[in-house]
């Protein structure tokens, strides 16, 4: 009898270094490859916003229909799914007679609690459930140290892992994939199947078109044009921080959150663009960002649940978080009347994207400046970023809100002194907020100073056009250390 693998797709929609897919292609003389899609993570959250907001789903949705079509140039099928994965998975096991299902491991709570609700109804009908890693840089078997050893300091993992370990060298895409003779390859859902309704997806495509398209494909052409064609590679750490645009980043990060790019694939090409262009500071920057990740993806394994609790990894129940739902409206729309706040959210709601630098202020705006419980904002932007990695988000926010490890001490943001900074000429804020278009950058980023006389000269009302700030903004503009 042929042995048969069910192989589960989740956040390692790609063919390219993939060493679980890879393995199963190898072991098996047929192979099923499946991907489930869970309502339960397109149900709204008790904040009144769907877990997974639109931008996600449409990517998500655009990266499996690019995984069908790849694995049918192998001579494969992607099999799809509605369901909860680990009764679908399961009776996929029992209806192809198959020996063992394969799938990538995951770290957090909610896909844990998945894989071992499928395991304990594999082990009834005798099928091994194997769990391979191949979400990171670095293999947690590569690391100097047991997980729960893990440095509390970024710095000293980044050290030990730069001097210790090696990333190993990423794996071959399978020649070809042999399915069974008869199978039902299912149906890929749209965004109405998946429970938007006509008006949301409407709604959200005249905004403008998406800015990512998902999918293995769009994520190696993202990589070729920023590293390759454009030679962006060599100014990374120089622009990283920048606001307008595309390829001030690399935005490896939409592709790389749903494992359409792999990091060691990205790894090879940073080492083979150094080898031969120019080996800088900006190529090690990218790297030791893909170390950052890494360094989450493992905090997160090793704290568990603690991430996602307002007391966070370093268990502070001494903050009294506020749980104000109309100041937490006010930050979610963009109407907090801090134009470099509003601008980073508005550009949030109408792209699913947002800069690094914007993610930070935002996030301390909310939990440091409003007090509110921080999680909020973690869910917010669950939702919402096209690039939502459930490791690097609840991790960096509890790293904002000061409850996470490694954080310097009373981390806070000069909201004005950063957006003069980042955003010296009101060109983002302009961008975002029209409103603002006609006051001077000198006084963009703190509009709520304007005279009367000013404000009907740069043709701005505060309080109707544009909102009145809803804290003391003024503390911003004595001098002080801009934390």
């Amino acid at each position: 009898m042929a042995k048969r693998i069910i192989y589960w797709f989740r956040n390692d929609l790609r063919l390219h270094d993939n060493e679980a897919f890879l393995r199963a292609t190898q072991e098996a003389d047929e192979v099923v490859p499946v991907y489930v899609f869970d309502p339960r993570t397109f149900e709204n959250t008790d904040l009144g916003f769907r877990k997974t907001g639109l931008f996600r789903v449409r990517f998500l949705i655009e990266s499996v229909e690019n995984l069908r079509k790849n694995l049918r140039q192998k001579g494969g099928e992607l099999l799809i799914r509605m369901g909860e994965p680990e009764k679908i998975v399961f009776e996929l096991a029992k209806e192809y007679n198959a020996q063992e299902v394969f799938t990538s491991k995951e770290v957090a709570l909610e896909e844990t609690n998945v894989e071992s609700s499928l395991s304990k109804r594999l082990k009834v009908i005798n099928v091994d459930f194997e769990l391979i890693w191949t979400a990171t840089l670095y293999h947690p078997r590569d690391l100097p140290f047991w997980i729960s050893r893990l440095p509390e300091i970024f710095t000293d993992f980044r050290k030990a892992v730069e001097e210790q370990c090696q990333v190993r060298p990423t794996f071959p895409t399978p020649a070809e994939v042999r399915l069974p003779a008869d199978y039902d390859a299912g149906t890929l859902p749209g965004l109405t199947e998946l429970g938007f309704t006509e008006a949301e997806v409407h709604s959200t495509a005249s905004q403008q078109p998406p800015l990512f398209e998902g999918g293995e494909d769009a994520g190696l052409q993202r990589l070729r044009h920023y590293m390759w064609d454009e030679n962006r590679l060599r100014t990374y750490k120089e622009t990283r921080n920048s606001m307008l645009g595309l390829d001030y980043s690399s935005k490896f990060s939409v592709w790389l959150s749903l494992g359409c790019l792999s990091p060691r694939y990205i790894h090879e090409e940073v080492r083979r663009y150094e080898a031969e262009r120019v080996a800088n500071e900006s190529t090690y920057w990218l790297i030791f960002e893909l170390i950052w990740r890494d360094y989450f993806h493992y905090v997160s394994l090793r704290h568990g649940t603690r991430i996602f609790k307002p007391s966070g990894i370093k268990h502070d129940v001494s903050i009294k978080w506020s749980h104000n739902r109309e100041l937490f409206e006010k930050w979610k729309n963009g109407q907090t009347g801090i134009p470099f706040i509003d601008a980073n959210m508005r550009e949030l709601q109408a792209t699913g994207y947002m800069s690094n630098r914007g993610r930070q202020n935002v996030a301390s705006f909310l939990a440091k400046d409003l007090n509110i419980d921080w999680t909020w904002g973690a869910q917010y932007f669950e939702s919402q970023l096209v690039d939502y990695d459930v490791c690097s988000n609840w991790c960096n926010w509890n790293y904002v809100a000061g409850v996470g490890n490694d954080p310097r001490l009373n981390r806070y943001f000069n909201i004005v002194s950063q957006a003069t900074y980042y955003d010296p000429e009101g060109q983002y804020v302009k961008h975002w907020l029209p409103e603002l278009a006609q006051v001077p950058a000198a006084k963009v980023q703190s509009v709520w100073q304007l005279t009367s006389e000013e404000q009907q000269q740069y043709g701005v009302t505060l309080g109707s056009q544009y909102p009145l700030p809803i804290i003391h903004a003024d503390k911003w503009l004595k001098p002080s250390e801009d934390r």
